[in-house]
C-alpha cells in the first residue's frame, strides 16, 4: 500500500528487522523491540515515541538519594550486605505492608530483591519447586511476559488464560477447572495488571485466596504498580482504604513490592518479597531436591537469593528503607508524583481514539478503566503484530498484546516516556498513520 506519512519505507524496516535477528514481530520482547528500535536510530535521524518499555520516567525522590548517597560515603560499598536483607529495611517493609495493605507481617518474612525480576525468580526457584506433583505455574494473564521466560529457562510448566471474560463471579470456574489437576504449584498475576491497567477487585481477589486455600497452591502477586490504581487513593497510611492484596485471602502468599515505579527508583534496581508468614515457616520435604532446607522461607532465601546474587546492593536498601519510612510517617505521599502518568494516559488514550483507535481492554468488571501506566489499543482490519510493525513505520514503537498473553489483537501502549514534546509528535504521528489507513 502507499504510505504518504510514513517515516520509513518497508525495505528500510525490514532491513533493520533482518539485521536484529528478529524473524516475526509476534512473540519479540519488550527488549528485542528496544534493540530494533535503537538500531533503526542508529541509523537514521528518525527519533521514535518510545511506548514499548515501562521506563519510569520521574526523577528520583530526594529522601531516597540522599540516603543512599550518605550509606555510600559511610562506606556500605566495602562490605557485602545480609541475604535476607539489612534490619532497618525489613522493619520498614513490615511496616509499610501494616500501614498500607492492613495485613501484619513478620520483618523476618520481608525480603529485599535486585528487582521483582529477581523476586519472581527466587520465588520460581522455591515455591514453584515445593513439591514434586505440583509443577505447573497459571498465569492470570494478560501479563509481563519475562515471568513466562523465566520459567522455560528454568524448564518449569506453564499455563495461561485471559482474564477478559471471566470476571467477577466467572473467575471461580475458570480456576477450578485448572486446580482440579492437582499440578498447579502457583497462581500468578498482577493487580493493577500489566499490559491492561485492569484492577482485581476485593470478590475476584477472595476467589483466588479461596482456591489457594482449596488446593494448597502459592499466589505470587506482583504489585510492581502499587497503589496506582488512580481512581482510588491508596496513600494514607493507616488509613483506609488500602491497596488491595491476596493477603487478606490466604495464608499462600508471596507478594512483589517493586521500588522502580511509584517509588521512581528503578536504576538502583530494588524490590522486597513480602512472604506471608505462615508459609515461610511451612516445611516441604520436597525442598530438599534442590536445597539444604525444607522450610520454605530459609530456602527462599539462603537457597535462591544466595545462588541469584548474594543478596542485593547494599547502598540501595537504605535509599528504600528511607523512602518507606518517610512513606510510613506520612512525609511522603507515594501516589503525589506519579499522578503524571495518569494524565498522559488520557491525553494519549484521547490522541489515539480520535484517530480511528479502540481500546481492546475497555472496561473494568463494569467500570471505567483506570488512566495509568499502561492502555491497550487496536485498529480496525489489523492484528495485534501487523499494527506493531505498520506503527515502526511511522516512528511509533510498542508490543504486541500476543507477547503477553493476551487472546486479543492489539498493543500495548506506555506512557512512561511520553513528555509535553513527545506527546505533540506522537499526535502527528497517529493523526498521519490515520490519515494513510482510514477508508
Amino acid at each position: 500500500m502507499k504510505r504518504k506519512f510514513a517515516l520509513l519505507d518497508d525495505d528500510e524496516l525490514q532491513e533493520a528487522l533482518s539485521g536484529s535477528g528478529l524473524t516475526s514481530l509476534e512473540n519479540a520482547s519488550i527488549r528485542d523491540i528496544v534493540r530494533l528500535v535503537n538500531d533503526i536510530e542508529k541509523r537514521s535521524p528518525i527519533r521514535f515515541v518510545r511506548m514499548e518499555m515501562g521506563v519510569p520516567g520521574l526523577p528520583p525522590p530526594d529522601v531516597a538519594t540522599e540516603a543512599e548517597i550518605d550509606a555510600l560515603r559511610r562506606g556500605v560499598a566495602s562490605k557485602y550486605p545480609q541475604i535476607e536483607g539489612e534490619p532497618m529495611l525489613k522493619e520498614e517493609l513490615a511496616l509499610f505492608i501494616e500501614r498500607f495493605l492492613d495485613v501484619t507481617v513478620d520483618p523476618k518474612c520481608c525480603v529485599p530483591a535486585a528487582g521483582a525480576m529477581q523476586g519472581a525468580m527466587a520465588t520460581f526457584l522455591s515455591a514453584g519447586r515445593r513439591e514434586v506433583g505440583k509443577d505447573t505455574v497459571l498465569f492470570i494473564d494478560p501479563g509481563f511476559p519475562v515471568q513466562k521466560t523465566q520459567l522455560d529457562i528454568l524448564g518449569i510448566k506453564w499455563l495461561t488464560f485471559d482474564i477478559h471474560d471471566y470476571r467477577g463471579r466467572r473467575l471461580m470456574n475458570q480456576l477450578e477447572g485448572f486446580m482440579q489437576a492437582g499440578n498447579i504449584s502457583l497462581i500468578v498475576y498482577s493487580n493493577p495488571n500489566n499490559p491492561t491497567w485492569i484492577c482485581l477487585d476485593e470478590e475476584e481477589l477472595q476467589i483466588i485466596g479461596m482456591m489457594a486455600q482449596k488446593y494448597d497452591v502459592v499466589v505470587m502477586e506482583d504489585l510492581a504498580y502499587f497503589a496506582m490504581d488512580l481512581r482510588t487513593d491508596y496513600s494514607v497510611p493507616s488509613q483506609a482504604p488500602f491497596q488491595p492484596s491476596i493477603a487478606k485471602y490466604t495464608d499462600n502468599y508471596i507478594l512483589l513490592l517493586s521500588g522502580s515505579k511509584v517509588f521512581s527508583y528503578a536504576g538502583q534496581r530494588i524490590a522486597a518479597c513480602i512472604i506471608s508468614p505462615v508459609l515461610y515457616e511451612r516445611k516441604f520435604p520436597d525442598l530438599k531436591r534442590f536445597f539444604n532446607y525444607e522450610i520454605l522461607g530459609r530456602a527462599f532465601i539462603w537457597g535462591a537469593l544466595y545462588v541469584l546474587s548474594s543478596g542485593t546492593s547494599h547502598s540501595v536498601q537504605y535509599a528504600f528503607a528511607a523512602l518507606l519510612n518517610a512513606a510510613n510517617t506520612g512525609r511522603y505521599n507515594i501516589i503525589e508524583g506519579v499522578k503524571v502518568y495518569g494524565e498522559r494516559a488520557k491525553k494519549m488514550k484521547r490522541i489515539f481514539l480520535d484517530n480511528g483507535f479502540y481500546l481492546v481492554y475497555d472496561h473494568d468488571n463494569g467500570k471505567d478503566l483506570a488512566d495509568g501506566f499502561y492502555f491497550s489499543i487496536c485498529y480496525p482490519g489489523f492484528k495485534g503484530a501487523e499494527l506493531l510493525r505498520e506503527l515502526l513505520l511511522y516512528g511509533i514503537s510498542s508490543i504486541s498484546l500476543e507477547n503477553t498473553g493476551s487472546t486479543r489483537e492489539g498493543i500495548r501502549a506506555c506512557v512512561s516516556q511520553i513528555g509535553s514534546l513527545q506527546m505533540a509528535c506522537l499526535e502527528e504521528r497517529v493523526a498521519n498513520f490515520h490519515l494513510d489507513h482510514h477508508s
